[in-house]
């Protein structure tokens, strides 16, 4: 353990939730732990990747300017980073598990009878999957009421949203310590009201990105044209207030019954005439040319960069507003 003497001083609600395990370093592992981090928790890291080590410091020393232009301290973050191949080492004396594994119902099964087996009873199990249920991930666990969803929007350490996704089986208490931990951090942590596959918002963007697709193959517009409209049109829009406000407001002084009488049929009509393409070799051929002439390699462009740069932007301007 390298220590936590540089740590940010802690509120007594907010030290329970350290230390914290993060399972799994890829984008999402990495992105978690730099947030962790800088929020002022003690980390450790497991994967068994042998360049585990390298992998991880790497990617957190490419999420610090980030973290910076968010206002967080980032001098001396890794003093409170521990890396560690070894699972049962990597959970002992855990608070809370934050697993990031790969999307494979069988994998995080067998992982989470191994986890229970490592950590206390009270220790609160999240899993950022995607897209499993929480019901089915712990459908061999021994005590199944501590774990459910905590499913971030990647970058973690960017986009507000946890949505918190409880299994059959989670206890209530489990939820109210997941939105409070969440919350303590800054998340915006909203809590499904049942489990669905997707969730919502990975369901959103699935819906939305199908009719992509098949604009594109069709050849009404270019990926970067698609992606341009978007960018400057529905994209600023929702991120003022969402759908359905949205079209409360297009409805005018009558708001959502006024634009549904006078745009509804139209809309049901257009329902009816979307896109329905499938994921299959030519489908991602033809795709994945069009995004490297496009947009190129996502390294070399520093497209991840410019991305960060301007989703801070937004938030930015969110956060003047709303103050």
């Amino acid at each position: 353990m390298n220590g936590n003497r540089n740590s940010p001083r802690l509120s007594e609600d907010f030290q329970k939730f350290s230390p914290v395990t993060v399972i799994g370093a890829g984008v999402i592992g990495i992105s978690w732990t730099a947030y962790f981090l800088a929020k002022g928790l003690e980390v450790r890291v497991n994967d068994v990747r042998p360049d585990l080590e390298e992998v991880v410091h790497a990617g957190i020393k490419k999420i610090i300017p980030s973290l910076q232009k968010l206002g967080l301290p980032t001098e001396d973050l890794t003093d409170r980073l521990t890396i560690e191949g070894n699972l049962e080492r990597a959970l002992d004396g855990s608070s809370v598990v934050q697993e990031n594994g790969p999307e494979r119902l069988d994998f995080k099964q067998e992982l989470y009878e191994n986890i229970e087996r490592f950590v206390c009873k009270d220790t609160l199990l999240l899993s950022s999957s995607s897209g499993l249920k929480a019901s089915e991930i712990a459908a061999k666990m021994k005590y199944p009421e501590r774990m459910l969803i905590g499913h971030p929007f990647n970058p973690p350490h960017l986009v507000p949203l946890v949505e918190i996704v409880p299994g059959n089986e989670t206890a209530s208490s489990s939820v109210e310590k997941a939105v409070q931990f969440y919350e303590s951090l800054g998340k915006n942590a909203l809590v499904l009201k049942k489990e669905i596959d997707g969730f919502v918002a990975n369901r959103l963007q699935s819906a939305l990105f199908r009719e992509a697709v098949h604009l594109v193959l069709e050849g009404v517009v270019s990926m970067e044209e698609l992606d341009e409209i978007v960018t400057s049109s529905i994209g600023l829009r929702w991120a003022a207030g969402g759908p359905f406000l949205t079209f409360h407001l297009g409805g005018g002084d009558g708001g959502f019954p006024a634009f549904l009488k006078h745009l509804g049929p139209g809309m049901n009509v257009l329902w009816n005439h979307l896109g329905n393409p499938h994921l299959n070799e030519d489908t991602i051929q033809h795709l994945s040319e069009q995004a490297m002439s496009s947009y190129g390699a996502v390294e070399e462009n520093r497209l991840d960069e410019k991305r960060d740069s301007r989703q801070l932007s937004v938030l930015d301007a969110f956060n003047e507003k709303h103050k």
